[in-house]
């Protein structure tokens, strides 16, 4: 019995920051990002915008394009590194905003959580409910993936943030894609990118001798959490490397395959922290997989040879073909995590679409990423309604109508100093206030629709 995607729907913010600003403003080359990293764009949420804002939305254009009742779904499984809470979950939030819409109790027979690890969470997600939706063939489930890419002002990682949210129905005899049943796994506990809880003292932090109350915090230690991660940049691009050709491997492994499993995939789907990353990484598979082409390579080490082999027809043949779709998306919105994957996705089906392309029983390769770290590789199948339920997703046109904000607007949004919103929100859910004073709610989040 087949399961997979049956319809798909989106939320992006409205604002971007264009990339030519952002390199004009912290001295780089453009076309060291233009041309070497494929950015164009970075999407940056708006003040009255959050995961939850996004992820909400994103589910209820995909619930009422699909024009369902909520008793239908059974799951609203979140993928997201980006929770505003450590206890309570984005999908609880997202239940409840939907709750605004179809009516009090209307998701209460409804499972929710969150599923964290990196930027492969939502594919976690996604697996699960298939294989819940295999067992159960006439339920249904809605998988999110959302998150905020955000990086420190001037670090090397500030060029690739983004924000967006993917939110897909998985159901038995699906319209877009079915999933094989055979993944590739790779797993180490590295530290290449994490957000840790950071502690401080009260007298490092606020000069506060004695250990007195403050804030209700009776502890002498202080933890901050920070959106943005400690990272490695060189060391996480190696262990994206390692799991992903490990997990290839072992998918050829549970596959029963011994030849070039890419050369099955139409497309090839891979985590894109930035536009360029999955070219950019997929050489080391296609290497391995044509020895004799990199021997053939001019270059005095074996990384010569494969910087050369990078620039080879055969190799740019394959990311023309199987890549480049995936990529227009993400050099428009930027990084979004878990979400980043399933970007890709989007853009690859609606480039089809617009080029008519016949898909139908095509094979997807995914090559999937989360920092910590592990890869997942698996294939799905393009069903034959694949064009009918993409013609409902309007991702470029929706793209082509974001907003440029200029760069002082740009870091007043990142440190949070703004207090009204640049556009005001309109047929959106939205952050409306963070409880501050009553000591039973504090931090509770409270969202609107507009």
């Amino acid at each position: 019995m087949k399961a997979g995607i049956d319809s798909i729907a989106f939320d992006i913010p409205q604002l971007y920051l264009p990339i030519t600003t952002l390199a004009e403003n912290r001295n780089i080359e453009a076309d060291k990002l233009i041309k070497g990293l494929g950015l164009h764009k970075m999407s940056f949420p708006d003040v009255h915008q959050d995961v939850v804002t996004m992820a909400s939305n994103a589910a209820l254009k995909l619930i009422q394009q699909e024009n369902l009742n909520p008793a239908e779904i059974n799951r609203i499984y979140v993928g997201t590194e980006s929770g505003v809470d450590s206890s309570k979950p984005v999908g609880s939030y997202v239940l409840s905003n939907l709750e605004m819409i179809f009516g009090e109790a209307s998701f209460r027979n409804c499972d929710v959580v969150d599923l964290t690890f990196a930027c492969i969470g939502a594919i976690d997600a996604l697996q699960n409910c298939v294989d819940y939706i295999q067992l159960n063939p006439t339920k249904k489930a809605i998988v999110i993936a959302s998150d905020n890419a955000k990086y420190d002002l001037n670090s090397t990682g500030e060029y690739t943030q983004g924000a967006g949210s993917i939110a897909m129905l998985i159901t038995s005899n699906p319209r877009i894609l079915s999933f094989s049943n055979e993944v590739g796994v790779s797993t180490q506990g590295v530290f290449d990118f994490f957000k840790p809880r950071r502690y401080f003292t009260k007298e490092e932090a606020l000069q506060l001798e004695n250990n007195p109350e403050w804030n209700g915090i009776l502890e002498n230690e202080i933890s901050i959490y920070k959106e943005q991660p400690v990272f490695d940049g060189q060391y996480s691009n190696q262990c994206y490397i390692n799991r992903i050709t490990e997990a290839y491997e072992h998918y050829k492994s549970e596959s029963k395959q011994t030849g070039k499993a890419y050369e099955n995939w139409a497309n090839i789907l891979m985590h894109l922290p930035y536009c360029f990353q999955g070219r950019r990484t997929f050489i080391e598979i296609f290497a391995k997989e044509n020895p004799e082409l990199l021997e053939a390579q001019i270059g005095e080490t074996s990384k010569d040879k494969l910087k050369a082999l990078a620039k080879s027809p055969e190799y740019l043949a394959l990311v023309n073909e199987k890549i480049l779709p995936s990529e227009i998306a993400s050099g428009q919105v930027g990084n979004i995590y878990t979400g980043s994957i399933f970007l890709g996705l989007l853009s690859t089906l609606c480039y089809h679409f617009q080029q008519k392309s016949d898909l139908t029983n095509a094979k997807f390769g995914f090559v999937a990423y989360g920092s910590g770290s592990k890869s997942k590789v698996f294939e799905a199948e393009v069903v034959s309604e694949w064009q009918k339920q993409i013609a409902k997703a309007t991702l470029f046109e929706t793209l082509e109508n974001c907003t440029a904000i200029d760069f002082t607007t740009y870091e007043k949004l990142h440190k949070k100093e703004l207090k009204q919103a640049v556009i005001s929100p309109k047929n959106e859910f939205y952050l409306d206030s963070i409880e501050k004073e009553n000591p039973m709610l504090v931090g509770a989040r409270y969202y609107k629709f507009a």
